[in-house]
C-alpha cells in the first residue's frame, strides 16, 4: 500500500463528513463561521485517521466509526485555536492562514474553541447522527456513505470511548500538558517536566485516538495494550518531530511561525538534548511503536506506515 494514497483517502472521508456536519449555518452566524474557518482550514487529520486505522486492524470497517473519529478533529482544532491566542502562544498563522483571533477577534475565537470542544462530545454521543446517510466526495467521486451504529458496537463501548476522550483532553491529559507548557516557559529544561508536557499535551489525545479502534471493536486486552503502547510511542515521537521542525522548518512549509518555540523559550526536546539526540529519540520511539505491532499481521501495515510517515514528515 502507498501511505500517501491511504492518508489522502481517509482524510477526504473525514473532511467530507465534517463539511456535511457544518453545511447548514446556525445562529449566531459568526460563531458558525469561526468554527468552520478553523475546522476546515486543512490539516493532516492524523488523530481521526489513527482511529480509523486502529479500528480496521481490529476487524472493523472504517465507515462505521467516522463520527467518532471526526469528533477527535474538533477537539484538536479547539486546542489549536486556544493555543494561538495572545494569552498563550500569541501566533498569527495556523495552517497557512491567519489565526482565528486575528480574523474574528479574541472573544469569538475563545467561544469557537469552546463550541468545538462541546460539539465533539455531542457528536460522540449522537446516535441520530450515527444512523444517517450523507453524500461525500472521496477521491473526486461522489458517493453515499451510511454512517450507522454497527450491531457489534455496544452502547457500553460508546460510553467508554466518551470517557476515554474526556480524560485524554482534560485535566488528566491535554489541558494539563498545556498548563505545564505555559508554566515552564523561560525555565531551565528538565527531563521529567519535559516528559510530562509532551506525554500529556500531545501523546494523550493521540493515544486515545488509537485506543478508540479496539474499544469500539470490542477487541481483547492484548490488542488494546499493544495499540496503547503504539499510540504512546508515536504520540511522543510526533511532538519531538514538531519541536525539531519548529527549528529546521520555515513558516511557509509549516503553515505557522517557525522558530516560535525558541522565541517563547519553550521547554522542548531540542532545548534539552539538542537536535540530533532528539531526532534519534524520535526514531527509537517509532521503532518501538512498530515493534509492538508484531502481534498483528498485514492488517496493521497502515499503522506501521503511518509511524514511518510521522518521523519523515516536513509539516
Amino acid at each position: 500500500m502507498d501511505i500517501h494514497t491511504y492518508l489522502k483517502e481517509k482524510r477526504e472521508l473525514i473532511d467530507s463528513y465534517l463539511e456535511s456536519c457544518f453545511n447548514v449555518p446556525s445562529e449566531p452566524r459568526v460563531l458558525h463561521e469561526a468554527m468552520k474557518y478553523s475546522l476546515l482550514a486543512g490539516g493532516k487529520r492524523i488523530r481521526p485517521i489513527l482511529a480509523l486505522a486502529s479500528y480496521e486492524v481490529c476487524g472493523g470497517k472504517a465507515n462505521d466509526i467516522i463520527p467518532y473519529a471526526a469528533a477527535l478533529e474538533l477537539i484538536h482544532t479547539y486546542s489549536l485555536i486556544h493555543d494561538d491566542l495572545p494569552a498563550m502562544d500569541n501566533d498569527n498563522l495556523r495552517r497557512g492562514k491567519p489565526t482565528s483571533h486575528k480574523v474574528f477577534g479574541e472573544a469569538i475565537a475563545i467561544l469557537a474553541g469552546d463550541a468545538l470542544l462541546t460539539e465533539a462530545f455531542s457528536m460522540l454521543s449522537n446516535t441520530k447522527m450515527q444512523n444517517s446517510k450523507i453524500k461525500i466526495q472521496n477521491c473526486g467521486n461522489s458517493l453515499s456513505l451510511n454512517t450507522h451504529l454497527s450491531s457489534h458496537i455496544s452502547h457500553h463501548s460508546i460510553l467508554r470511548v466518551i470517557h476515554e476522550v474526556a480524560v485524554a483532553a482534560g485535566t488528566h491529559g491535554m489541558v494539563a500538558g498545556q498548563v505545564q507548557d505555559i508554566l515552564s516557559e523561560n525555565s531551565k529544561p528538565d527531563r521529567d517536566t519535559l516528559a510530562f508536557i509532551h506525554l500529556y499535551k500531545t501523546a494523550a489525545l493521540i493515544t486515545a485516538s488509537v485506543r478508540i479502534g479496539p474499544i469500539l471493536a470490542n477487541s481483547d486486552e492484548d490488542a488494546l495494550m499493544a495499540l496503547t503502547k503504539y499510540g504512546e510511542n508515536i504520540g511522543l515521537a510526533f511532538q519531538i518531530v514538531d519541536d525539531i521542525l519548529n527549528i529546521e522548518g520555515n513558516t511557509e512549509e509549516l503553515g505557522k511561525p517557525a522558530g516560535s518555540d525558541e522565541k517563547m523559550k519553550k521547554m522542548t526536546y531540542p532545548a534539552l538534548f539538542g537536535t540530533e539526540k532528539s531526532r534519534q529519540k524520535a526514531e527509537d520511539l517509532i521503532s518501538n511503536a512498530i515493534d509492538v505491532l508484531k502481534v498483528f499481521s498485514s492488517e496493521a501495515e497502515p499503522l506501521r506506515k503511518i509511524a514511518r510517515y510521522l518521523i519523515k514528515r516536513r509539516v
